[in-house]
């Protein structure tokens, strides 16, 4: 995958992923590491403006926040049921 077609944050990771495993082959010469570690080093400054720009829409807002009280209900339904009854 060429560097220009990179389009998203999982893609980024990926080609990441791509570029240590080429150069950690002993096949990959100096000059081709180093052109790759420029990739990266332009790949991860491009994942960080990502995550800097990352803005959720009021509607994904509203369903991680439900996804979070509902996690949180749970996990205090599990935790009272795990609790031994000390009153009786």
């Amino acid at each position: 995958m060429p560097e220009g077609s990179v389009r998203n944050f999982d893609e980024i990771s990926d080609r990441l992923d791509q570029i240590i495993a080429t150069v950690r082959s002993k096949d990959t010469s100096l000059e081709r590491s180093l052109d790759l570690f420029d990739e990266a080093i332009e790949l991860g400054s491009r994942a960080v403006d990502m995550v800097d720009k990352f803005e959720l829409t009021p509607r994904e807002a509203d369903k991680l926040e439900q996804e979070y009280d509902e996690d949180a209900a749970n996990e205090s339904q599990d935790s009272q049921a795990a609790s031994p009854d000390t009153n009786g």
